[in-house]
């Protein structure tokens, strides 16, 4: 019976991670958020699986981990999502900032080239 369970899992663990693949395929590359969520999914299934064989419950311990490695998952690549999109919006004001320097420098100097020819 366990050599029935077993290519059972296997082929569960793996239609789960073909209609995971498939639900995030489009085109538009995965986001960190998605990422996250799907990396945390597989890892969570591939242990909770073997977990699961070790107690005679591979699916159960697929199911289980894959759920809580894709919750931990979503968690982990959102925090580094939200992160990105700060260090973003910390670039663009930095970038922005940088410019409006450039300009006062050259309206100082054309201000000085203006008094000297005066």
């Amino acid at each position: 019976m366990t050599r029935i369970k077993l290519p059972l899992a296997g082929t569960a663990l793996g239609l789960a991670v073909v209609l995971m693949l498939g639900g995030c395929a489009g085109s538009q590359p995965l986001s960190t958020r998605e990422e996250g969520t799907l990396g945390g999914t597989a890892l969570g299934a591939g242990t909770g699986a073997l977990i699961g064989m070790a107690i005679g419950h591979p699916l159960a311990g697929a199911a289980i981990g894959g759920l809580l490695g894709g919750g931990t998952g979503y968690v982990v690549g959102n925090s580094l999502q939200n992160s990105q999109g700060q260090q973003a919006q910390t670039q663009t004001q930095l970038e922005q900032q940088q410019q409006e320097i450039e300009r006062q420098r050259e309206q100082l100097q054309q201000l000085q080239e203006q008094q000297g020819t005066e």
